[in-house]
């Protein structure tokens, strides 16, 4: 008989760092096993999400659902319930969709698991419809943030406690997977939606008969731990770091861009600029714009800063690129910092930071981010604007002395304004080549690129999460 083979089904989140994210998991799986292969529901927003062309990748395939023709203007108004609106639009498309693969599934390869993005844990209910077992990958956050959230979701529902009540206060609490109490106002800011929604969303979590994380048992011992030893919350695999592609196909006008990003940075000397980019959601109004620049040119280092055009208000759309970025920045400043630093809207952000010139990573904390800063050995300033960045922005600094801090419990659209005064010490310390932050950060770079290796923690726990999936169609 033929060796029985498996297919995974992904269904990640339709923005650019979502899918780039799970393509990176499908191919550190086919690469470790050929009787895996990866199918991608591949569901589309009714708006331009950047998504970069699917990869050629053997033993990976892409199905493209229609484009949502759902009440997009009207889901707008409401952002907060734009999310389960969206997912409930797609159900009956992904419902067709997993039947369609099943139909063409034989004996000898069958759909052992579906791989399902945080985002997307509505699709947990039409997996179930199936028979198959789901489960969840956690790509923003680690091991402790994950801890957390369930943490939270056990004071409402087992404790009856109302969440609600910590919003804005200056408590904090303990949790399995900190060491230090946790302080409320740098939970992900979706515990305190009043439409109720998050107990729920958690719950879902523990449906799956396992969660992959995104990190590596040496970067949060205690947090892996906490997590495995509680047999309320299924089997977690934590098989990072792992670091989006170096390049991968990007468009013409992108390539243009990355060359000539990369032609300035050979100009600079080794470890002499600081890199300033806060993802793909991450920009700032004015004032915030004119006080950043001022502490740029005041510390006098030089710079490479990526600055988005924020999407038109009332509208949900990705930031964007000025065509003159002169008409939000400082009067001058331009001109008084030609040769000293360089304006960019997109950044190839791999090949900034492994690039020698980088010494510094002014950043909104995105886990994404922070394991390519470690991967790179570049240090963090960190800036954290939204969801679970807050709590990463609190690992960082607070628990590992591994990041300078700027304002870790600031949130974009709360209409305050950091000084420069404040970020030009935060870039001053960043960029000290004697700072105790350099020396963490390079210490968890040996451990990051280790944890892959042959034998092993990432590797041993990539194959017992396959030996799972394997166990599904014996």
């Amino acid at each position: 008989m033929s060796e029985k083979k498996a297919n995974l089904v992904f269904i990640p989140f339709p923005i650019l760092s979502h899918q780039a994210a799970a393509v990176e998991l499908a191919k550190l799986l086919v690469d470790r096993d050929e009787r895996l292969s990866i199918t991608f529901i591949i569901m589309k927003l009714p708006t331009d999400t950047k998504v970069s062309p699917y990869p050629e990748i053997p033993r990976m395939n892409f199905v493209e659902l229609p484009q949502s023709e759902s009440n997009y203007a009207e889901w707008s108004k409401t952002p907060k319930f734009f999310l389960a609106r969206f997912m409930e639009s797609q159900k009956s498309r992904v419902r067709d969709a997993v039947a369609e693969i099943l139909l063409n599934e034989s004996n000898t390869n069958r759909i052992s698991g579906f791989v399902i993005d945080l985002l997307c844990t509505a699709m947990i209910d039409v997996v179930n419809e199936f028979g198959i077992p789901s489960y969840m990958y956690f790509i923003c956050g680690g091991a402790a943030s994950l801890r957390l959230l369930f943490h939270l979701q056990s004071l409402t529902d087992d404790e009856n406690q109302d969440l609600m009540e910590y919003e804005n206060s200056d408590v904090a609490i303990s949790v399995p997977s900190f060491v230090d109490p946790v302080p409320a106002k740098v939970w992900p800011s979706d515990v305190f939606n009043q439409d109720g929604c998050f107990p729920y969303f958690i719950r879902k979590f523990r449906e799956t008969k396992g969660i992959i994380l995104n990190t590596f048992l040496e970067f949060e011992p205690h947090a892996v731990k906490s997590l495995l030893d509680d047999d309320k919350i299924p089997p977690v695999y934590p098989v990072g770091p792992m670091i989006q592609s170096r390049g991968g196909e990007i468009s013409d006008m992108n390539k243009r861009k990355h060359d000539e990003i990369i032609e300035w940075l050979d100009e600079q000397p080794d470890s002499s600029v600081v890199f300033l980019c806060f993802g793909s959601m991450g920009c700032f109004d004015g004032d915030q714009v004119k006080e950043i620049a001022v502490a740029l040119e005041n510390s006098g280092h030089r710079f490479l800063w990526s600055l988005r055009k924020p999407a038109p208000k009332g509208k949900m759309q990705f930031p964007g690129e000025y065509e003159n970025p002169g008409e939000v920045l400082s009067e001058g400043f331009l001109e008084r910092t030609v040769g000293i630093g360089k304006i960019i809207g997109w950044a190839p952000q791999m090949a900034v930071l492994s690039h020698p010139a980088v010494g510094g990573f002014v950043c909104h904390c995105g886990w994404n981010s922070v394991h390519e800063s470690v991967w790179c050995n570049v240090p963090m300033a960190v800036w954290p604007l939204a969801a679970e960045q807050q709590l990463s922005a609190f690992q960082y600094v607070k628990e590992y002395g591994m990041a300078v801090e700027i304002k870790i419990d600031y949130r974009a659209g709360c209409n305050v304004i950091v000084e420069a005064d404040k970020i030009e010490k935060a870039i001053r310390q960043l960029m000290d080549p004697e700072s105790k932050v350099r020396v963490k950060v390079k210490e968890f770079q040996e451990k990051s690129r280790m944890a892959m290796m042959k034998g092993e923690s990432s590797y041993n726990f990539l194959g017992s999460l396959i030996d799972d999936f394997m166990g599904n169609i014996s």
